[in-house]
């Protein structure tokens, strides 16, 4: 196989393991601080990027024609908007369901999650269709052989790096990363020793659904396009990712998405009509490591958690 070819998907799995990677880490940061598993994330992520959409169809409207100025707004819509509602979900729905059994948690971010999809779908202007995302990032492309290096894949490569840095920098370098492993190792704990306990899970709630929107930008930018379906399949990626890392581990969840890409990038080169097949190829296998693997490649350690 030609070698240009063989970088060309090297290229596009880590272009698709940061999207993955950063989805996977919200998840890691909800399970982290309070076991639970939010699955409305995936669809906090679709939220989050019609949300820029709107907000970009908006400027575009009142006449803004600057790509920055575009890009900022679109961004920061997403993110900041996501982030509040990812606390409000944490504060009125996860929160005073503590003691419930883990279950209910589960069915209610569930119900959450379908509320929000499907109220994009009924609600947005052709909701039921896929919308084109714009193109707000350079197009220029550099041909080496079968090999194409477009300058927006590499600024969004280089962007999602540059925040899964700084995530793990937050996380274990400052004292808003210490206070939230202290709560994800021992909440009462972390209570008794002056933490307020509640507003760093809101906090994290917000960091991982901020992280989900812009994940969501970075995948509208790259495909452009997105329709409101898109962070189901997203979802359930990055919760794989971060069960085959290590479910509560970040490190775990980083590894887990860029191997999920890995797996479906295996995929593509390896079976015919492979296309069709990568995600299918990507779970199966999967699920074999998941049954030899049950705790994830980085074994949760509680003292490592988040």
């Amino acid at each position: 196989m030609d070698l240009g070819l063989i970088g060309q998907y090297v290229w596009n799995g880590l272009m698709l393991g940061v999207i993955y990677a950063m989805v996977a880490v919200g998840f890691t940061l909800f399970f982290g601080v309070l076991d639970v598993i939010k699955f409305s994330h995936g669809d906090v992520l679709t939220l989050g990027v019609f949300v820029g959409l709107a907000s970009y169809l908006g400027l575009h409207q009142a006449g803004v024609q600057s790509p920055v100025v575009l890009l900022v707004t679109v961004v920061f819509s997403a993110i900041a908007s996501m982030a509040v509602l990812g606390a409000v979900i944490a504060k009125f729905f996860v929160l005073p369901l503590r003691s419930a059994p883990p279950f209910i948690t589960l069915l209610i971010t569930l119900m959450i999650g379908t509320v929000i999809r499907e109220s994009i779908r009924l609600f947005y202007p052709s909701g039921s269709n896929p919308q084109s995302f714009p193109h707000l990032l350079p197009t220029t492309s550099y041909h080496f052989g079968q090999f194409i290096l477009r300058l927006d894949t590499l600024i969004l490569i280089l962007v999602g790096v540059l925040v899964i840095y700084l995530v793990n920098l937050l996380i274990n370098r400052t004292k808003l990363g210490l206070a939230i492993r202290a709560v994800a190792q021992d909440g009462e704990t972390a209570r008794i020793m002056g933490i307020n306990f509640e507003m760093i899970v809101l906090l994290t709630f917000g960091l991982g659904s901020g992280l989900a929107a812009l994940a969501g930008v970075m995948n509208g930018l790259y495909y452009n396009e997105v329709n409101f379906g898109t962070g189901l399949m997203l979802g359930v990626i990055g919760f794989s990712a971060a069960v085959i890392g290590g479910l509560g581990n970040i490190y775990g969840a980083i590894l887990g998405g860029f191997l999920f890409a890995a797996l479906q990038i295996i995929g593509v080169v390896a079976l015919p009509f492979a296309s069709a097949y990568k995600d299918v190829v990507a779970f199966g296998i999967v699920i074999v490591l998941i049954g030899f693997k049950p705790t994830g490649l980085i074994g949760e350690k509680i003292s490592e958690r988040v």
